[in-house]
């Protein structure tokens, strides 16, 4: 079915080789912010603004610059989402009225009224600023993807990315489908209903939606989202996983082999709502590449008949493809990759390490696993239930175990930080870790005996020192808890990222974390904390 008139081809495989694809224009979304600390006491200020929009990286550094200002005591500069609100009255700053999610909340407090006054003015002209010239007159850039194709020649780029609020983001990804590009769609929000219409719709004509909701792809060696700096090589990846495309390509890296190309699908194509569209096209575009002579499929677990159906399709190709779909039955990612490494004939290295403190769990631990990376909580999850029984969370393996959005829950649980539901009006937590590091200093002050597992994501896109944040808050965690507490980092990533494994591992290690550079082995080691048997 196709949503856009113009847009059905009537091609039925990829039409353009996936070398050939080539970024065009990321358009920015509308939220995003940061908190700091809650205050009782002062001046305060709540205010929600229609019409004023800005993407979450700007909202969050308009939060971090305001809420370093001397006197300032908390700060929410966010879209008025469910999830923010409902953080702006634990902060005692909730507004008036019905606010609605495409509104600005403003909520400012601060120790008396002069100092308040400085800190809305701050906000405002944040807010206001635009970049200016300094050079001739330029024209004024495309403000839709229709219109940025219409100012290209027709052999221009052949990649679109789309990076807009859901209900946004399918107009703009079917004017580039309609214009015989590929796209790729970072927003979430995206109902499933057409996600299947622009993947059927690119499918007639012969490009390839990847996403919505793609965290991370690399096309011909340019890296897109959420990516990170590895070498080029045999491998191409597709990927219905952004965590796990980054785990797997980090790990070739660190064994010395390359990938050609990383094809993020979205983390609902291997749904049976989907069936799998984009990842049929993606294998096939792979096929045909001469840069690719092996695949690996990274999924979290997928649908059993479309699992059957790709593998049928992958049987099927030229190139060899072996899966890394997660599952109580299949090998974790890193036995995947290392599988993969026999198949290439090229050794399996010993994967990177830093050992910490050594700090032993309390009588009675149970696991806390706090997550940036669906993929990596759901390949904890599925390492750890079989040990530690049920484990509770936001993104369960079994929907009886859901804990919903309480985030403080008793027991072994892992959690999600990166699930929409916590990511509506707020940047992904591998740029704010905000909530995971009040999630953090929940855990130590809970009295609750833990070891506590987390990923660390680096890369493209990523907080530029997210050890920088997430040290301090991890010694206070450890001084503040009543037990010891144990902290174990799954820390992904490479030498060539801009914030630099080694550096990072180093800084946390000396936190007291234990670092590892598989998930899979991290996991392992919270559960021999634990005392249990992996």
């Amino acid at each position: 079915m196709c949503h856009a008139p113009g847009s059905c081809g009537s091609t039925s495989a990829l039409n353009r080789p996936v070398g050939s694809l080539l970024p065009l224009r990321q358009f920015p979304g509308t939220v995003g912010q940061v908190t700091a600390p809650p205050s009782t006491t002062g001046a305060r200020h709540v205010s929600l603004r229609g019409g004023v929009y800005a993407d979450s990286v700007k909202l969050m550094q308009v939060s971090r610059d305001v809420g370093a200002r001397d006197g300032v005591s908390a700060v929410l500069v966010a879209m008025a989402t469910p999830l923010n609100l409902e953080l702006a009255a634990g902060m005692g700053l909730a507004p008036d009225g019905d606010p609605a999610p495409d509104q600005l909340l403003v909520a400012i407090a601060a120790t008396d009224d002069d100092v308040l006054a400085e800190a809305v003015a701050a906000v405002d002209a944040a807010l206001a600023a635009r970049e200016r010239s300094t050079g001739p007159a330029q024209a004024i850039p495309a403000r839709t993807i229709g219109a940025g194709l219409d100012a290209l020649a027709t052999d221009g780029p052949a990649l679109a990315i789309v990076s807009v609020p859901g209900q946004y983001a399918v107009a703009e990804a079917a004017d580039a489908i309609a214009a015989g590009r590929s796209v790729l769609v970072f927003s979430d929000g995206v109902p499933v209903e057409h996600e299947v219409a622009l993947k059927r719709a690119a499918h007639d004509a012969g490009v390839l939606v990847m996403g919505p909701d793609c965290g991370t792809a690399i096309v011909s060696g340019v890296a897109l989202g959420f990516a990170n700096v590895v070498r080029r090589g045999p491998v191409g990846l597709v990927a219905a996983s952004g965590t796990g495309a980054q785990q797997v390509s980090c790990l070739l890296d660190m064994a010395g082999v390359g990938v050609s190309h990383v094809l993020g699908v979205g983390g609902r194509d291997l749904s049976e709502a989907v069936g799998g569209l984009a990842t049929l096209d993606a294998l096939a575009a792979l096929d045909a590449d001469p840069a690719t002579e092996r695949v690996l499929l990274v999924s979290k677990p997928p649908a059993p008949s479309v699992a059957e159906a790709v593998r049928r399709a992958a049987d099927g190709l030229s190139v060899p493809v072996r899966s890394a779909a997660l599952s109580a039955e299949t090998p974790d990612l890193t036995a995947a990759v290392e599988a993969l490494l026999a198949d290439l004939g090229a050794e399996v290295p010993q994967w990177p390490s830093r050992r910490g403190d050594g700090t032993a769990a309390g009588p009675g631990a149970v696991l806390k696993g706090l997550y940036s990376g669906g993929t990596l909580a759901d390949e904890a999850m599925l390492l750890a239930a079989p040990v530690l029984g049920d484990i509770r969370s936001n993104t369960p393996l079994r929907p009886e175990l859901d804990l919903g959005t309480d985030l403080s829950a008793r027991g072994s649980v892992v959690i999600d930080f990166g699930d929409d539901a916590l990511t509506a009006g707020r940047a992904h937590p591998m740029i704010d870790p905000t909530l995971r590091l009040e999630a953090l200093a929940g855990v130590a002050a809970s009295g609750e005996p833990a070891v506590l597992l987390m990923d660390v994501v680096l890369g493209h896109g990523a907080d530029p020192d997210p050890a920088a944040a997430l040290v301090p808050a991890l010694t206070a965690a450890r001084e503040a808890a009543e037990t010891p507490l144990p902290v174990v980092v799954a820390l992904i990533g490479t030498e060539a990222d801009p914030q630099g494994w080694g550096r990072q591992a180093d800084a946390l290690a000396a936190a007291g974390a234990v670092v590892f550079a598989s998930n899979a082995q991290a996991t392992r080691h919270a559960l021999d904390l634990l005392g249990a048997v992996s």
